[in-house]
């Protein structure tokens, strides 16, 4: 029995070294999309605390200046707010960017996959049509030197 070889084993391998390039590019721009987006939430949640403070303190009664100096500080955090909401729409679209070539990459695979099974099967059947045309061969010249004695 002959070994078996692939016919585009190298090209599966290129295909499956891309695919695994596109993984770790998407794992990295799942992990940025995850910084800017945590950086938003705490900048979120850092201005709604700020906002609840200057409420009780409004309450309680504060000077003017300190109004001004909390009115100034949350409009400085509103654009960075803003900067960073920026930031998180252009990391998801880079990581669904990255997804999206990951899907393709992976779909390339798989079909070199299949064909490569599809190929083994064809490999493996024509190697028991050839075993069963030996032993065809071997009964034969068994019953023929059979016959001859």
């Amino acid at each position: 029995m002959s070994a078996y070889t692939y016919r585009f084993e190298k090209v599966m391998t290129v295909r499956e070294q891309e695919k695994n390039e596109t993984e770790i590019a998407f794992k990295e721009s799942v992990r940025v999309f995850e910084e800017v987006a945590t950086k938003l939430y705490n900048l979120l949640k850092k201005k709604e605390d700020l906002i609840g403070f200057q409420q009780q303190r409004m309450s309680t009664g504060s000077s003017i200046d300190e109004i001004h100096h909390y009115s100034r500080f949350i409009d400085s955090l509103e654009k960075t707010i803003i900067d960073v909401q920026q930031k998180v729409i252009q990391s998801r679209s880079k990581m669904e960017w990255h997804e999206q070539k990951l899907l393709e990459k992976s779909l390339e695979f798989r079909k070199y996959e299949k064909m490569k099974e599809k190929d083994f099967e064809t490999f493996k059947e024509e190697q028991e049509r050839l075993e069963a045309i030996r032993l065809d061969e071997l009964s034969s010249v068994a019953y023929y030197n059979k016959e001859i004695r």
